[in-house]
């Protein structure tokens, strides 16, 4: 499939199969991932790939929807404020930016490879900080539902997005 097929099949999926994801496939997604770019390729991001039981358990509580519960696998994308590059001129931390190039090179490679995934970030950082006993300086940024789609409409064209008119200025 060629990139601009990719982008125009990619959608918000919120319902998925009860299918199983295998480790080789959730293993592309992440090297989707890896090579993404990062501010000074600092790469300040890390993964949990939540499969178990348990891990399951505490995702779904730091976003109870109904929908979200029916994912069988969940990708949590991290960043970690100490190794994140910050601008020296006003020190703005990178961080939210190379978390989202890693997360949307993985949502492009999920709908690659026949998944279907939504960009969560309504959920509870606590409760997911707490549950996974994550270290201080790691801030959960991204929750990734994973999962083979239950219903996806096939149109692209069914997108409502502005026009290139409105979300361009040439000066």
């Amino acid at each position: 499939m060629k990139l601009d097929e990719i982008i125009q099949l990619r959608r918000s999926v919120r319902k998925f199969k009860d299918q199983s994801i295998d480790k080789e496939v959730i293993g592309e997604i992440i090297e989707s991932a890896r090579l993404a770019p990062s501010a000074v390729n600092f790469q300040p991001w890390k993964f949990y790939i939540c499969r178990s039981e348990e891990a399951k358990k505490i995702m779904r509580q730091s976003y109870p929807r109904e929908w979200f519960n029916s994912a069988p696998l969940y990708i949590l994308a991290c960043g970690d404020h100490q190794q994140s590059w910050k601008r020296p001129c006003d020190g703005k931390d990178h961080l939210d930016i190379d978390i989202a190039i890693a997360v949307e090179h993985m949502v492009l490679k999920i709908t690659e490879l026949g998944l279907g995934t939504c960009w969560v970030c309504n959920f509870n950082p606590q409760t997911v900080k707490e549950g996974l006993q994550l270290s201080e300086n790691v801030e959960p940024i991204v929750l990734l539902p994973v999962g083979y789609p239950e219903n996806v409409d096939p149109d692209p064209r069914n997108k409502k997005r502005k026009s290139p008119e409105e979300i361009t200025k040439w000066i």
